[in-house]
């Protein structure tokens, strides 16, 4: 018995639907469950105080610092290296054998695990360079590890502008750095943002990478060149070793509600450049 389109259209679109909302049913329970477990310890003495005893006692202030600068030294460095070469990438090159290189090892790059990456910068930013165990060495390492995010994402975002916003302002007798600056940067802002908040995330949730570059002492982190831990191997360290459950639960909640804040604060800050774009 043949099927009509009609019906297949239909029985398609319930098992997207199904498999969608399973999805996002799993992904919520997650969060539920571990807010649920986690907000009971988030107080002010909590988010302040320094750990004691290997996190059995005090708070998470120094992960939090430590999440914050590891993450900012990542991200200011490959921020301006990514978007630059997508860039270059889609508005001054050809498709030629050298563009199609840097393509493929940028993809090749995204897929290579953590721990491969924590271990190139623990031979060459620790020891090589003789960096040792810190905010700098970690970010360096954070940095090569995001920026095949940065690339793909923002070259696909510029190549989605339409060719007649370029048509048009060139025949405005507009350049090529005032045709990319106002008429190509302003519409791809919003897919150029969305590898920056990917990578941010990635930083701020990793945990291979930064045990082996950045340490994971308790302190208070006072420089980039001070090693410091950050939130996840402080939640993994508290979890796997079994300190202290229920600041495992805290920490994760604070992890999550701070991943939420820097999503919802990139996302304000994009509504704002786009309407000044415009």
């Amino acid at each position: 018995m043949k099927m009509s389109a009609n019906t297949s259209q239909k029985i398609a679109k319930g098992v997207i639907w199904s498999v969608a909302v399973l999805v996002i049913g799993v992904l919520v329970s997650i969060i539920v469950f571990i807010l649920y477990k986690g907000l009971p310890m988030i107080n002010w003495s909590f988010l302040t105080e320094i750990p004691r005893r290997m996190g059995r006692e005090g708070g998470i202030a120094s992960p939090i610092v430590g999440t914050l600068m590891v993450t900012a030294v990542a991200v200011f460095i490959a921020i301006p290296f990514g978007i630059g070469t997508a860039f270059y990438l889609a508005e001054y090159t050809k498709d030629n054998i050298l563009t199609r290189i840097i393509r493929f090892s940028a993809e090749s790059l995204a897929g290579i695990p953590s721990i491969v990456y924590g271990l190139f910068g623990f031979i060459f930013f620790v020891e090589y360079l003789d960096l040792k165990r810190s905010v700098l060495s970690g970010g360096l390492t954070l940095a090569i590890m995001i920026l095949p995010t940065i690339i793909r994402t923002s070259e696909e975002a510029i190549r989605a502008v339409p060719k007649i916003y370029r048509e048009v302002s060139f025949s405005l007798g507009g350049t090529k750095w005032q045709t990319i600056r106002k008429a190509v940067t302003p519409s791809a802002v919003r897919g150029i943002a969305t590898g920056v908040i990917l990578s941010i995330g990635r930083c701020v949730a990793e945990t291979a990478a930064v045990i082996l570059t950045v340490g994971s002492v308790l302190r208070m982190p006072d420089s980039v060149f001070s090693s410091a831990r950050t939130l996840a191997v402080h939640f993994y360290t508290l979890a796997t070793e079994g300190t202290s459950i229920d600041n495992a639960f805290g920490t994760a909640a604070v992890l999550i509600i701070l991943i939420f804040f820097i999503n919802v604060v990139a996302n304000m800050l994009i509504d704002r450049l786009v309407a000044k774009g415009r």
